[in-house]
Formats: C-alpha cells, sequence, structure tokens
C-alpha cells in the first residue's frame, strides 16, 4: 500500500494542534469560540498554498467529533455531494469540506443551497482564491470568510521540529540529525508553505543514506537540492530584513535605479511582497509626491498586478514600476506639510474656526454669527478671494513650501506663489 505524503499524514486532529493562524483559533478567537460553543457554521478558508486550510477544516470537525465527507469541487461530480447529502441525513449532519470551491459550477451549487440553509451540511470551502472575486455570491453569503495567513518560518520550524519527534504519522522512526541552518533554509525557502516545507523533509530523509553512526545527516546542501531553491541569507524576521527594506526605499529616494533593483531582487528572493508592495506605495507618495503625481497610482497598479500574479511572473511589473519611482523628480512638500500641521494640532496650536467659516446650515446661525461674511470664491474673477481661513492663532503659518520639481510642482508652485502675493 502506497504511504500518504509526509504532510497528509501530520493533519492536525485537533484545533489545539494547528500551527500558526493564532488570529483565528487563538484564545477568544472565532474559530476558538466556535469549538467551545460547540456550533459550527459554514464557511471559506482562504489563502495562500500550504497555510493549513484542509488541516484545519478537519481538525474543526475531529474536535467537534462530527461527521465530515472530503471533496474536491473540480474533480467530484454532483452524484458524490448527492451521496454526502444522503449520509448527512443519516447522521442529522454532515460536515463538507470542499476543496478548490471557488471552481465549483451551477449545478452543484444550486443543489447544495438548500441542505446549507437547513444546516444539514455545513460547508468549510478552502480556496487559495480571493472569496469575493472568485466565490459565487449565494454561496458566499452563507458563509463565514476567515483569511489564513502564510505561516512564519517559526511556525515551519515547530511543525519540522514535531515530525522528527512523531514516531506514528512523522519521521521520529528515522535517526534524523537536521543541521541549524537547513532547518532554516526548509522554513525560509518554504515562504510560509508548510506542504512545500514538509515535502522538502521527506525528500530529504528518504534520499540520504545514514552514515555510519547510524544516523541521517541532512546539511544545508541536501536542503537545498531537495527545496530546489540556495539558500539566501535574509531573515524576514530579523534586523538584516528591515536593513534591506530600509535601503531598498532609500535607494529609490536616492535615484539609483541599480540598487534598487538590487534590494528588491533581496525582497523577491525573502518572497515578501507585502512589504514590497507598501515601501513601494508610501515612497511614491513620501519622496517623489507632486514632483509626480502619477507616481503613486501607479505604483499601486503595479502592487495590485502583483499580487495578481503571483511569484515568479510578479516581479515584471514590480521593475516597471522600481525603475519609474527612481527616475521620477524628488518632492517631500506634501509629506513635509502635513506633518508641519499636525506639529501644531499636536502641541495644541490649533485655535478657534473663524465665525465665517462655520456651518451655516441650521435655523438661528446667523444670530450666532455662523457663516456672516463668507465670501464665496466663485463670484470672483478666477475663483478666487482674499479671506482668512485659518484660526486667528495660526493665520500666519505656512505649512506647504513648494520645490520647482518637476512640472506638475512647477505649475503649483506658481499658482501658490500668486495667491501668496495676493
Amino acid at each position: 500500500m502506497t504511504q500518504k505524503p509526509l504532510a497528509f499524514r501530520m493533519r492536525p486532529t485537533n484545533i489545539d494542534q494547528i500551527i500558526g493562524q493564532k488570529h483565528l483559533v487563538g484564545e477568544g478567537k472565532m474559530l476558538n469560540r466556535m469549538v467551545k460553543a460547540n456550533r459550527l457554521a459554514s464557511m471559506i478558508l482562504f489563502g495562500p498554498p500550504g497555510t493549513g486550510k484542509t488541516s484545519l477544516a478537519t481538525a474543526l470537525a475531529k474536535t467537534l467529533n462530527m461527521p465530515f465527507k472530503m471533496l474536491n469541487a473540480v474533480v467530484d461530480k454532483k452524484k458524490d455531494m448527492e451521496i454526502a447529502v444522503e449520509e448527512a441525513k443519516m447522521s442529522g449532519q454532515m460536515v463538507l469540506i470542499l476543496d478548490e470551491v471557488h471552481r465549483l459550477d451551477k449545478a452543484k451549487q444550486d443543489f447544495l443551497l438548500p441542505h446549507l440553509e437547513s444546516n444539514l451540511i455545513t460547508l468549510i470551502g478552502c480556496t487559495t482564491s480571493n472569496p469575493y472575486h472568485s466565490i459565487n455570491p449565494a454561496i458566499r453569503s452563507r458563509c463565514h470568510l476567515f483569511e489564513l495567513h502564510a505561516l512564519e518560518p517559526d511556525d515551519v520550524k515547530t511543525a519540522i521540529k514535531r515530525v522528527i519527534a512523531d514516531s506514528e504519522n512523522g519521521l521520529g522512526n528515522y535517526e534524523i540529525v537536521l543541521s541549524e541552518d537547513a532547518c532554516d533554509h526548509f522554513a525560509q525557502a518554504s515562504n510560509g508553505d508548510m506542504r512545500s516545507a514538509l515535502n522538502g523533509l521527506e525528500l530529504a530523509v528518504f534520499s540520504t543514506p545514514a552514515e555510519d553512526d547510524g544516523k541521517i545527516h541532512i546539511s544545508l546542501e541536501i536542503a537545498e537540492e531537495c527545496m530546489q531553491k540556495k539558500s539566501f541569507s535574509h531573515d524576514r524576521d530579523g534586523d538584516a530584513h528591515y536593513d534591506v527594506l530600509s535601503a531598498f526605499q532609500k535607494s529609490i529616494r536616492g535615484s539609483d535605479v541599480n540598487a534598487a533593483l538590487h534590494y528588491l531582487g533581496r525582497l523577491i528572493e525573502a518572497g515578501d511582497l507585502d512589504s514590497i508592495g507598501r515601501r513601494m506605495v508610501v515612497t511614491a507618495y513620501e519622496d517623489i509626491g507632486l514632483a509626480n503625481p502619477q507616481a503613486g497610482p501607479r505604483a499601486l497598479a503595479a502592487v495590485q498586478a502583483a499580487e495578481r500574479l503571483g511569484f515568479p511572473e510578479a516581479r515584471i511589473p514590480l521593475a516597471v514600476a522600481i525603475i519609474e519611482l527612481c527616475l521620477s523628480p524628488k518632492s517631500n512638500t506634501a509629506y513635509k506639510g502635513i506633518d508641519a500641521a499636525l506639529s501644531d494640532i499636536r502641541t495644541g496650536k490649533s485655535g478657534e474656526i473663524p465665525l465665517h467659516l462655520k456651518d451655516a446650515h441650521y435655523a438661528g446661525a446667523k444670530k450666532l454669527n455662523r457663516g456672516v461674511g463668507y465670501q464665496y470664491p466663485h463670484d470672483f474673477p478666477n475663483g478666487w478671494v482674499k479671506q482668512q481661513y485659518l484660526p486667528d492663532a495660526l493665520k500666519s503659518r505656512k505649512y506647504y513650501k513648494p520645490k520647482a520639481t518637476g512640472k506638475f510642482e512647477q505649475a503649483m508652485k506658481q499658482v501658490y506663489d500668486n495667491i501668496n502675493k495676493k
């Protein structure tokens, strides 16, 4: 009989054995509360591959001792779902764990809906797709949506140690000596995909002969071969990771295309698309700003394209955007302006809003002089009239200090200077 893969054998049988996903199964969190209340609701579990969606689904059913059936929306036919419903009628209830739930066709969906309504079937759908984009609204509206996050390297290491110690379902019957850097590599190279890490570890153990001491020694080189990915010195949780992010942002600010592409490459190898996207968008607004106002929307569009594509293709829109950000003129005037305004407010310098600017859209406002004397700019040539807008205590403050970088801000500076002259 063919042995099932290690990742399958190590699936938890209780939610207490779930690794990671504390935002869902931790004390006081929603799935933990469902279990304690002994009441499981239909749900969609979505997130990257290898984050434990199916494992969590089976653990929930087993923790509550509920009968369950696992099907695949692509492979299994409507007939298989009919069988599941018949079994549910015999037992009174059934948890249907449905992989690739976003591929559920209309016939299967129409068959399932009334059974979800009656609670005969509790659906736990699993998908790597965003349910708001991919799940039919009729199904989505009847399910709670729970997002699973990519596992942290420490989570993967915890699983590896558990596997090595488990003689029943894991690799505990082998004398394994796993070097620390090999363990780190399995954790890092898997990019939060538990299945990938355990598959790599299993391959390493079965393909490495025992040495004279009877032990199987797994080195970094073996780990690299089995994960088919070279070791890369970059700890996503350590200081080095934040150093790379800092160098990445400062290289863009400094208009060094080659350095920015280098640090982008390091972040891509670390698989940290979230941090790449966040730094790109904030840099576009903080350091380029009004010098090239389209840089922000275009950077965001590139990040969204990268998220839709996933790696390795995601590198392409990211690189396009990085080159534009590097070679755009730079201006931090908007960022400096709002920080100066916030500084005044936080130190108690706010003052009273001028009476002519206060809301006058209510009975009795005029008696209180609210809105009296306000001049409507559109009634004047060029749509501008001189009047005070800042509170008296701040009426001479200048927060925005324009630069002549980029055609857009040059034009804005000219308008600003003209207004100040008047």
